[in-house]
């Protein structure tokens, strides 16, 4: 079991190799292989946590703390790599793509840092630095570079809005519903990064409506909580 657990954070470690690929793909202007990069990054995270507690790393590991190696490579793959990716696409201004990038970096640095990041209900606080989505629209929606410096401003001051976002493997509340509803919108997705840059408005604009969910449900649950400590 011990050994298990090592096992388990070598998996999470893996995404920092990851991300590593994901720097050279974009490098070469290759970003459909960036992304898929990002997907078996995403996917890694979305397993490793429940690997965790089922083996127990904490009892068996007690000298690492998965917790921290966890947030270290979510803020390669979710923030610093996304943030890259959007700069040397041209998405941005010439004028203003390295100070709006660096609002990024800044505003998740301190997301990840701050000590309620994560609620003992299940709840990230303040937007929870899914740039790789983010990034992900900003390709395939083909808006002007301004608007996108201004998409990424907007999220860059949600993090520091303190809103309880929905964890969707664990807030209870319609959990069942939020990961199937993710898994079909997780494999639009897919096609969305195999149209990369000329996908179908259609799937791109209608694959808006798990994140406008995801969004409500937050705010309404947000919103609940509130009145159960007022």
């Amino acid at each position: 079991m011990r050994l298990l657990a090592w096992c388990v954070h070598l998996l999470t470690a893996s995404s920092a190799i990851l991300a590593l690929l994901a720097l050279h793909a974009t490098a070469a202007g290759r970003y459909r292989a960036a992304f898929a990069w990002l997907v078996v990054s995403t996917l890694i995270d979305s397993i490793d946590g429940a690997l965790a507690r089922r083996v127990d790393v904490k009892r068996r590991v007690p000298s690492l703390d998965g917790a921290r190696l966890d947030d270290i490579v979510d803020y390669l793959t979710f923030v610093f790599v996304p943030a890259w990716m959007v700069m040397s696409a041209g998405l941005l201004p010439a004028t203003v793509a390295l100070p709006v990038a660096s609002v990024v970096l800044l505003a998740s640095a301190y997301g990840f840092s701050q000590t309620a990041a994560k609620t003992s209900d299940y709840f990230f606080t303040g937007f929870p630095s899914y740039w790789n989505i983010v990034a992900l629209y900003l390709f395939a929606l083909g808006l002007s570079p301004w608007t996108n410096a201004i998409v990424l401003l907007a999220f860059a001051v949600l993090v520091f809005v303190p809103i309880g976002y929905v964890y969707p493997s664990r807030t209870p509340t319609l959990r069942t519903v939020t990961l199937l509803l993710g898994i079909v919108w997780g494999v639009s997705m897919l096609a969305v990064i195999a149209q990369l840059r000329r996908p179908s408005p259609l799937l791109a604009w209608g694959s808006l409506a798990y994140p406008v969910y995801y969004g409500v449900l937050s705010l309404v649950l947000h919103a609940k909580r509130g009145n159960v400590r007022g």
